[in-house]
């Protein structure tokens, strides 16, 4: 398993999953656009790896965001990660943020929202508050109120590398008796409890679940690729505009014949004329 994968795993004879990931290129790719500071990358990071395991919990074809909206010192930070491990991800700054800051100050009475977008169906979102001290402690509090699922869910970022480890207790099947249940789930969260965040972002991911689980029966299924990708597209950007509504657009070109727009996750820089927001829109290209 390289860096920018996703490598997913059962305990044999437990109702136990779990899940491994770590990015490098594609988390390097979204921060290197925006220059963040440090603290901020490191959360951005954190975040785009919560969003690809939590994406892997759910059987869908979408995509799956997390967004924090606070009155700290980053009042909004979003991370997205599609069904085909896909990711992007933006942080907007009040100022420059404090990096000795705790993650409460940071995100000052903060929400989080998790919002599931498949192809096909319902959006759904469930919000969280950011009441723990990092944002893997909110997530496992969120899975247990909101799943009922144990969840143990460790992250790490820093120096261009995110990563993170994921177990979570399925619904009885493989062991039915509670007390065997409760001790598996001890077990095992308190062994996935000892893996070191140096570990994370650079001990080679199977003998990372070799070192922790040791004497445990692992089976892992084939790990996914996780590349950066932004869904933009001259056809979104210029209906962004034509929702604006006609007078408001009119006055646009009135102050300038060409109207450029940068998309905020990737940069990448469109301009459009009356005569190629037309022709965009009906299906053409844009010169």
């Amino acid at each position: 398993m390289s860096d920018d994968t996703e490598i997913r795993f059962i305990f044999d004879d437990t109702d136990v999953r779990g899940d491994l990931v770590r990015i490098s290129d594609a988390y390097r790719a979204i921060i290197d656009i925006h220059d963040y500071p440090d603290v901020v990358s490191v959360l951005l990071g954190e975040f785009l790896v919560a969003s690809l395991l939590l994406s892997s919990t759910i059987k869908f074809k979408g995509r799956l965001v997390l967004q924090v909206k606070s009155q700290g010192q980053i009042p909004l930070l979003m991370a997205e990660a599609t069904h085909d491990k896909k990711i992007r991800g933006i942080v907007k700054l009040a100022d420059t943020p404090d990096p000795t800051a705790d993650f409460d100050v940071l995100f000052a009475k903060g929400t989080l929202a998790v919002t599931i977008e498949p192809d096909q169906g319902e959006r759904y979102q469930s919000l969280v508050p950011l009441d723990g001290d990092n944002l893997a402690a909110c997530l496992a509090h969120y899975f247990q109120q909101s799943e009922q699922l144990n969840t143990y869910i460790t992250l790490a970022a820093g120096n261009g590398i995110a990563a993170g480890l994921l177990i979570q207790q399925l619904p009885r099947q493989v062991v039915t008796d509670e007390i065997e249940r409760r001790n598996q789930w001890r077990h095992l969260s308190i062994l996935a409890s000892t893996a070191k965040a140096t570990e994370l972002t650079h001990t080679a991911p199977i003998e990372l679940l070799a070192n922790l689980f040791v004497q445990e029966r692992l089976r892992l299924f084939d790990s996914s690729s996780v590349q950066f990708h932004c869904s933009c597209s001259a056809e979104r950007m210029a209906a962004a505009l034509i929702s604006l509504g006609d007078t408001d657009l009119q006055s646009l070109f009135e102050e300038d014949p060409r109207i450029e727009i940068d998309c905020e996750f990737c940069r990448t820089h469109y301009e459009f004329t009356p005569e190629s927001l037309t022709s965009t829109i009906a299906g053409g290209k844009v010169h």
